[in-house]
């Protein structure tokens, strides 16, 4: 394939960097207000080339078609503490006039059979170029940070089995993301006490921090200067072998 990758993946890079941008400002806004955030962090990557094209071969996808039928090629992650907080972000995401959904699955009330759960929405997001605008395509999943550690461990799993699990591995995959899942429901149950204790915890962080230093006074200042000049080898000692460069 002759395809010039790099110049074709720019926008999507474009588009991944600013997208991590703008859900970490949202976050910090949050924080700023002494409010829970929904998001706890934000991940963002382009699909490889070869990852790209193995999924053409496997989806049978045109390559004049890839921007319109592949539209993971840039892909943002956002890991939320609890399963409330998955549908506030996609809530954000609708409201938000500089990007549109085109498409929304739900994996959290409706698991894949393998047991992974995840809230997945695909945007049209606008890249400002030198001399025009482009739309790309890209493609948010939301999920906590259970749901996200299952995940990870699945898809290193898949490099090995190539998605053929063994009956067993397959068993204990899905007893593991019943059990996340359960883990979620349950910090769900106890969510306003485990809010109070971050907000406790963050404030005693900051009671604990030292006071900023004050800058010197005139007098210390002077009598900085004073024990400057003092120090001062005199001009007349020749220097040692240590002062030597």
């Amino acid at each position: 394939m002759s395809k010039n990758w790099s110049q074709f993946l720019m926008p999507y890079n474009q588009a991944v960097d600013e997208l991590k941008l703008k859900f970490r400002a949202i976050r910090k806004q949050y924080q700023n207000m002494g409010e829970h955030t929904p998001i706890e962090f934000v991940t963002g990557r382009v699909k490889p080339v070869n990852s790209i094209i193995e999924k053409m071969h496997r989806r049978f996808i045109r390559e004049e078609l890839l921007e319109t039928d592949m539209q993971d090629i840039a892909g943002i992650r956002i890991m939320v503490q609890f399963v409330g907080d998955i549908y506030q972000v996609a809530d954000l995401i609708r409201q938000r006039q500089d990007m549109q959904v085109i498409e929304e699955r739900d994996y959290v009330s409706n698991s894949k059979p393998s047991g992974y759960r995840s809230y997945h929405i695909v945007i049209e997001y606008p890249i400002q170029l030198v001399d025009h605008e482009k739309k790309v395509l890209a493609e948010i999943q939301v999920r906590t940070l259970s749901m996200n550690f299952w995940a990870t461990i699945e898809h290193s799993l898949n490099y090995k089995y190539q998605g053929e699990f063994p009956e067993e591995i397959n068993a204990r995959l899905k007893r593991a993301a019943e059990a996340s899942f359960m883990l979620d429901q349950e910090m769900s149950e106890i969510r306003e006490e485990v809010q109070e204790a971050q907000q406790l915890y963050a404030a005693g962080q900051l009671e604990n921090q030292p006071d900023q230093q004050q800058p010197p006074s005139d007098q210390e200042l002077s009598q900085g200067s004073e024990a400057q000049s003092s120090d001062q080898p005199n001009s007349d000692q020749k220097p040692t072998n240590e002062d030597k460069p």
